[in-house]
Parts: C-alpha cells; sequence; structure tokens
C-alpha cells in the first residue's frame, strides 16, 4: 500500500463526501479509491468512514485522521514546493472559481500577463455566481463579492469595484431620463439582480450628501453578471452593475449614465482559501497578483 496517496485520497473523500467525486478530482478510476481506503483501514485497524448508497461520512476514528493527516499532507506539499521552487517560478495547476462578472470583465482579459510571468502555470477558471463549496469542489481559490461570510476560509482582500447606474438610449427615449431615485421608482423599469441561492433581489441603492434611497423591487432581473449586463443593453430598464462590466458600453454609446450626482458604495472582492493552502506557492503569486493587478 502506497500509504502518501491512500492519505491523500481518504483527505478528498473526506472533502467531498463522496467516493465517486474524489476519484474524478484526483484523476483515478472509482475501484482504486475504494481499494486505498480499505487497504488504509486494514493498516490502521480501524473504520475512517461510514459507508451508505448516499453518502459518505467519517467516523469518530477518521475524523482524528483526518485532521493529522491534513497537517501532514500540507506540510509536506509546502516542503515539496519549498525545494523544487529554489530558484525558479512555481510550476503546477490551480483552479479558480469566480463570479460571471467578474471573471468575464476582469480576471480573463488580464490572464495573458499572468501567463507570461508564470509561463508553467495552468488555470481553470470556474464562472458562476453560485457561492460554492470550495473544498468539496477541488477549488483552490475563490473570488466572493462582499465581506467574507465563511469564517473557515482565509480572506484576503483584492479590490473595491464602484458601481454605475445606466439604461439604454432606445430605454430612455421611450421613457425619458430620470431625475431622482425616487422618480426611478414611480415612473421606470427596473432591470436587477436576484440572488440564486434565496431568489432575494439586489436592491438598487443611491447615496447622495448623507441621503439614502433604496429600490428593492426590479420587473426584470437575473441571477447572472452578465445577464444583468444584456438586460440593460436590452433596454429593458435602469439598473447599477459594477462599472467595469458596463463602461465599455458607456464608451461606445451602447449604454448612458443616469443619476451622476447619486452614487452607490463600492463593493469588496476578496480571494478566498482554506487554511492550508495559505503557503501554496503557486496559490500566492496568484493571489499576490490578483491585489496588484486589480
Amino acid at each position: 500500500m502506497n500509504q502518501l496517496l491512500a492519505m491523500r485520497i481518504f483527505l478528498r473523500i473526506a472533502q467531498t463526501g463522496s467516493f465517486s467525486q474524489a476519484a474524478s478530482h484526483l484523476g483515478v478510476p472509482r475501484s482504486s479509491v475504494s481499494k486505498q481506503v480499505n487497504d488504509l483501514e486494514k493498516y490502521l485497524g480501524i473504520k475512517l468512514v461510514h459507508r451508505t448508497t448516499r453518502a459518505v461520512a467519517l467516523t469518530a476514528e477518521g475524523m482524528e485522521y483526518y485532521a493529522q493527516s491534513l497537517r501532514i499532507i500540507s506540510e509536506l506539499d509546502e516542503l515539496d514546493n519549498a525545494m523544487s521552487g529554489k530558484g525558479c517560478k512555481p510550476t503546477g495547476h490551480l483552479r479558480i472559481d469566480a463570479p460571471a462578472a467578474f471573471a468575464v470583465s476582469l480576471l480573463i482579459p488580464k490572464l495573458p500577463e499572468f501567463q507570461h510571468e508564470y509561463p508553467d502555470l495552468t488555470i481553470a477558471v470556474g464562472i458562476s455566481d453560485r457561492t460554492i463549496n470550495i473544498l468539496g469542489e477541488g477549488v483552490d481559490c475563490g473570488i466572493r463579492a462582499g465581506e467574507v461570510q465563511d469564517q473557515t476560509l482565509i480572506g484576503r482582500k483584492i479590490t473595491e469595484i464602484p458601481f454605475v447606474t445606466c439604461a439604454s438610449p432606445a430605454y430612455l427615449s421611450r421613457k425619458g431620463k430620470p431625475n431622482s431615485p425616487k422618480d426611478v421608482e414611480q415612473h421606470h423599469d427596473h432591470a436587477g439582480y436576484f440572488f440564486a441561492a434565496t431568489g432575494k433581489p439586489e436592491p438598487l441603492v443611491f447615496e447622495k450628501q448623507g441621503e439614502k434611497y433604496t429600490i428593492d423591487a426590479a420587473r426584470y432581473s437575473t441571477n447572472e453578471g452578465n445577464g444583468l449586463t444584456q438586460l440593460l443593453l436590452a433596454g429593458l430598464g435602469i439598473g447599477q452593475h459594477l462599472r467595469p462590466c458596463l463602461q465599455p458600453y458607456i464608451e461606445s454609446g451602447a449604454l448612458v449614465e443616469v443619476l451622476n450626482e447619486w452614487t452607490r458604495p463600492s463593493i469588496p472582492f476578496h480571494a478566498v482559501y482554506p487554511p492550508n493552502r495559505h503557503k501554496s506557492a503557486r496559490l500566492k503569486v496568484f493571489v499576490d497578483w490578483l491585489i496588484s493587478t486589480f
């Protein structure tokens, strides 16, 4: 039995809660995953996991073994990275997850610069506005909007991004330009965003000199950032989005900025990752690059 391999397989099973997902993430047959865990249990003389047709759960001994194995494997990986990385740039693969608008409008256009600086690193970018389980889905680093809610993750602030309020010329020719947030609420259609997990709409927010005005309802809404851009371009209403997402359309005339004197607070974006990965050389250079770039 290759104990290190068996430990890595056991860790991934614990993190994903599934033999099949662990096998998929590691690129090995499911039968090999089962055999490695069986061999590990026989070697240790203890039961590590409870297996059912629907789920996998760690035993009390399995939870203890998981904690110790995670520390050992993390330290070993860091040692390997440190030794192999002396005098050279990091190599390997990173799996990143990012919200759609950030990924398409900011991250991907800048990736050639990262590739030029770190040519031996490969990156897979998962694009979704859904909040994923970073450990369970085998992701090295997630990019998230707003404050870090999951206290089990390390969060490093990348940047703050401002919002802009816009509508298409076709919409404004039909409805006219609003002169206040109250005018928007009473006489205009709103294009907005809703959170997929809860269905809760994200309000339009207007602030000026200590005054705040919030509009909750939207006639048309989407749960994906790029979809919100398309709602605005289609002339379906007035909406707010990240300025970098809409700036090219403002400059081309496809969208028009309205209520410039009213602002919405900028939103922070963070890189989040599990504590056991904070020493990964390839993750460190990527997060440092994010912060310096954006």
